[in-house]
């Protein structure tokens, strides 16, 4: 992907933006704090046992380090991502800095680990990136957790469509949950009809409502 530049967020830490979409990767109202309360408050802590989670969009890798890092049940990591970031551009990103100084190599780690295989990051993260279109990719089964963190419907509007949310909701446990920053009624409306029970709750920064669904 071209002609990425880094901004700074009002919580200090980095996203990306995109001027040929005009999108951002994270909130500029806080790239971290978006991330923790979307994906960490409301999925990762609502964990009780060992969780499988599925993440759509790696994207610059911030949701899955921030699982690493706050974590206290083992976690086995799916991710599927169809254009992985360089690495030039990952070693500019402050999430290391900021979240885990002195041990900045931990968050690259997650980059340079290898794809379509499973690789043990730590004692309780077990990372399988998998290289591909989600609208086509074998989805992993016995899901528990799903991360929905596409770019927003009105700049990608072909990954989210009911086909998605169909094949998610069937690749999940039951009790399994999906958090997803949107709170546009066209997305909650899949979700329902795919056979989630969904909820809207307070969203972050800058958002005041997010989606949290439910098998």
């Amino acid at each position: 992907m071209k002609d990425l530049h880094i901004r700074l967020t009002a919580d200090g830490s980095h996203t990306l933006f995109i001027p040929g979409m005009d999108e951002h990767y994270h909130s500029i109202n806080g790239a971290i704090q978006e991330s923790y309360h979307v994906f960490i408050k409301a999925g990762l802590l609502q964990m009780k046992n060992n969780v499988r989670i599925l993440e759509i969009g790696f994207g610059t890798g911030l949701n899955a380090f921030l699982t690493l890092l706050h974590t206290g049940i083992p976690v086995e990591y799916y991710t599927i991502e169809l254009y992985p970031l360089p690495l030039e551009i990952i070693r500019s990103l402050n999430y290391g800095k900021i979240l885990c100084p002195g041990k900045e190599e931990l968050f690259l780690s997650l980059h340079t680990a290898a794809w379509d295989t499973p690789v043990k990051i730590s004692s309780l993260f077990t990372l399988h990136k998998i290289r591909g279109d989600s609208n086509t990719r074998t989805l992993p089964g016995n899901t528990g957790l799903v991360y929905f963190d596409a770019f927003a419907p009105g700049k990608q509007p072909e990954m989210w469509n009911q086909a998605i949310f169909n094949k998610l909701y069937q690749s999940m446990i039951h009790n399994g949950i999906l958090a997803t920053y949107c709170a546009k009624g066209s997305v909650r409306r899949m979700m329902q009809e795919a056979g989630y029970s969904v909820e809207r709750i307070p969203g972050p920064p800058g958002k005041r409502e997010m989606l949290r669904a439910t098998k």
